[in-house]
C-alpha cells in the first residue's frame, strides 16, 4: 500500500468494508482495506447470520425497502451459495381467522415482491399449515399456545466465513488487504484528506499510506473517524446489543427454523448445525466497543421468551455458548452531505472521506455499492459502474459440480459423506485446496476437542486465510467458540500446536495464546453472571486480555 497513491483506502475489515474492497477492485481501482483487529471481529461474525428481506418493514409499508433486501437475497444466494442457503422457518399462529389472513397476506406479499424484484427469489413459495402439521415439524411448541402456522422462506449464511471470502474475491481483483492494522490519523493535502497513518499493532510500525480517497466502513467506531478528520459527529451511530443463546439441537425438538413474535419484538430461533441459535436483543451499549459483553438480565431475557412458548423449558445450564454483537444504529446526520435511507447512510464529512454506515449484513452490497460510487464521484476517479451482483465469490465457481459429485470426493479423500458435505458447504469449490494440506497424514483427522472440524482446517486458516492468533480460528475461521464442546476451550491447545509450525510460534507464545483464550473465555462466563451491562462490561475488561482501540 506504500507503494505509491492509492485510489482508495478501506478502513473496516468487516461485511461493508469488504464489500466496497470488492466492489473498488472489480472496477479496476487501486484499493487497500485495513482492519484493526481480524477480519470480521467485530459485528460481521456476531450477527443472527440471517438473510432475509425484513418481514417487520411490511407493517411499516416500507415495500421499496422490502424489495431491495429480497433481491439481496436472491443475488447472495446464486453468487455465494456455499455460504447462504434457503431455511424453512415456521411462523406460529395464536388466533383464528384474522390472523391467518392478516399474516397470510402479508408474507404472500413478501413471496410476491421477491419475484418481483428481476429474480426468481430463490426460494419455495410459503405454504399454510394446520396445527398438527405445525407441531408435527416443531413438537416441542407448547400446543395450547398455536392454532396453526405458516411456513415461509428466508436463508442462512455463516457471517465470518461469507466476509472472509469476500476479502478474499477481492484481493483476486488486486486488493491489498491487511489485517491488525490500526488508523491513527488521517494524511491531509490543505483541506482534503489524502491518506491514512497507519499503526501495525502486532510490531508498533508506523507507516503512512496515501489515497485519493479514504473510505470509511466502520460500523459503531464511525464517529472515531470522523473525529480524525475534526468532523466529530457528522454522522451520529448508536452502537445497539444484540445477544445470542446457542444450545444443542436436542434441547428443542424442530426440523424448522422458528420466529416467535413477543411483545418487544421477534424471537429467533435458527439452525445452527448440532445447536440452535436463539436471539436476539436490542439494547442500547454505551461501554468498550471491542468487546460487548452479555449481562445476567440478557441470558435470563432470551430464556424466559423462549421458555414461555416451549413444552420443555431451557435451564440455565442448557446455553453452551453466548455471543454479542453491536449494530451500528444510524442516529442522524449532521452533514448536508449525507445520504440517509432508512437503513444505511453513505456521507463525505471532509473533502477526500467518504464515510458508509448502518444498514444489515442482506443489503452490504448495496451500502459498498453506494460508498464506492461516492467515492468515486468525490475523488474524481475514472471507473465504470458496479459489478458485484454478478460476481461469485471465492468457492462459488465449480460448487454445483462439486456438490453433485460429493459422494466421489468424498471417496476420494477418505472421508465420510457428512463431512465432506459439511466442507462444501464452508469452502465450496475449494475444498481440495483445504484437503491438500493433509495428503494421507493426520490432517485430515478431526479435532479432539471440536470434532466437526479437521486439523487441516486450522493449517489452512493460517497458510491461506489471514489468521495471526488462536481466537481467529476458534472464533472466526472455524466456529468452534459457537459449536464446539466448552466454546472452543477443549480444542484450544490441539489447534495452537497445529498453528505454532506455519505462524512460526516459540513454546512461550504457543501457551500464551492458549491462556489468553482461556481467559476471554473465563471473562465472557463471568460477565454473563453479572446484574447489568456495567458489570459485565467492568468483569470483562478486568480480567480479558483486549486490543485497545479508541
Amino acid at each position: 500500500m506504500r507503494e505509491g497513491e492509492l485510489d482508495v483506502l478501506v478502513v473496516g475489515g468487516g461485511i461493508v468494508g469488504a464489500g466496497s474492497a470488492l466492489d473498488a477492485a472489480s472496477r479496476g481501482l487501486r484499493v487497500g482495506v485495513v482492519e484493526a483487529q481480524d477480519w470480521a471481529a467485530g459485528t460481521s461474525s456476531r450477527s443472527s447470520k440471517l438473510i432475509h428481506g425484513g418481514l417487520r418493514y411490511l407493517q411499516m409499508l416500507d415495500f421499496v425497502l422490502v424489495r431491495e433486501a429480497l433481491r439481496e437475497r436472491a443475488v447472495l444466494l446464486r453468487t455465494s451459495p456455499h455460504l447462504v442457503h434457503p431455511t424453512p422457518f415456521l411462523y406460529p399462529l395464536r388466533h383464528r381467522i384474522w390472523e391467518r389472513a392478516y399474516v397470510g397476506s402479508g408474507v404472500l406479499l413478501y413471496d410476491l415482491l421477491a419475484r418481483s424484484s428481476g429474480t426468481s427469489g430463490g426460494v419455495p413459495f410459503h405454504r399454510q399449515l394446520s396445527r398438527r402439521r405445525a407441531l408435527a415439524l416443531a413438537s416441542s411448541l407448547r400446543p395450547d399456545l398455536l392454532v396453526g402456522a405458516i411456513q415461509y422462506y428466508d436463508a442462512q449464511v455463516d457471517d465470518a466465513r461469507h466476509t472472509l471470502s469476500v476479502l478474499r474475491t477481492a484481493a483476486g481483483y488486486g486488493a491489498h488487504v491487511a489485517n491488525r492494522v490500526l488508523v491513527t490519523g488521517l494524511v491531509r493535502d490543505g483541506d482534503a484528506i489524502a491518506g491514512a497513518r497507519l499503526c501495525l499493532v502486532e510490531t508498533g510500525e508506523e507507516i503512512e499510506v496515501r489515497a485519493r480517497v479514504v473510505l470509511s466502513a466502520t460500523g459503531v467506531w464511525t464517529e472515531t473517524i470522523e473525529s480524525l478528520a475534526g468532523r466529530g459527529g457528522a454522522m451520529a451511530v448508536r452502537p445497539s446489543k444484540g445477544i445470542h443463546l446457542v444450545v444443542g439441537r436436542d434441547k428443542i425438538r424442530s426440523e424448522t427454523a422458528l420466529i416467535l413474535p413477543t411483545e418487544q419484538s421477534v424471537l429467533f430461533v435458527l439452525p445452527w448445525g448440532e445447536h440452535w441459535l436463539v436471539g436476539t436483543t436490542d439494547t442500547e451499549w454505551d461501554f468498550d466497543k471491542a468487546r460487548p459483553a452479555a449481562s445476567a438480565a440478557d441470558v435470563d431475557y432470551l430464556l424466559r421468551e423462549l421458555n414461555s412458548v416451549l413444552v420443555s423449558p431451557l435451564a440455565r445450564e442448557d446455553v453452551e455458548s453466548v455471543y454479542v454483537g453491536l449494530r451500528p444504529l444510524i442516529a442522524g446526520a449532521q452533514d448536508k452531505t449525507t445520504k440517509l435511507s432508512r437503513e444505511h447512510a453513505v456521507g463525505r464529512p471532509a473533502p477526500g472521506l467518504v464515510v458508509v454506515s448502518g444498514g444489515k449484513y442482506t443489503t452490504y452490497r448495496v451500502m459498498a455499492r453506494d460508498a464506492v460510487d461516492a467515492a468515486v464521484e468525490h475523488g474524481g476517479l475514472d471507473a465504470p459502474p458496479s459489478r458485484t451482483e454478478q460476481i461469485g465469490i471465492v468457492g462459488a465457481e465449480g460448487f454445483a459440480e462439486s456438490w453433485q459429485d460429493r459422494s466421489r470426493g468424498a471417496s476420494e479423500h477418505g472421508l465420510e459423506l457428512a463431512r465432506y458435505e459439511r466442507l462444501l458447504r464452508r469452502y465450496g469449490s475449494l475444498v481440495d485446496e483445504v484437503l491438500a494440506q493433509a495428503p494421507g497424514g493426520s490432517l485430515t483427522e478431526p479435532l479432539a476437542g471440536a470434532p466437526g472440524y479437521l486439523r487441516a482446517e486450522v493449517v489452512y486458516a493460517a497458510t491461506h486465510e489471514g489468521a495471526r492468533h488462536l481466537e481467529d480460528v476458534l472464533a472466526r475461521r472455524t466456529r468452534a467458540a459457537l459449536d464446539a464442546p466448552n466454546r472452543g476451550l477443549d480444542a484450544a491447545e490441539e489447534v495452537a500446536a497445529l498453528l505454532a509450525g506455519p505462524l512460526g510460534w516459540d513454546g512461550a507464545t504457543t501457551a500464551r495464546e492458549v491462556e489468553d483464550y482461556r481467559a476471554q473465555v473465563a471473562a465472557e462466563r463471568l460477565a454473563e453472571s453479572m446484574a447489568d451491562d456495567a458489570a459485565a462490561d467492568a468483569t470483562v475488561r478486568a480480567t480479558a486480555p483486549l486490543l485497545t482501540l479508541p
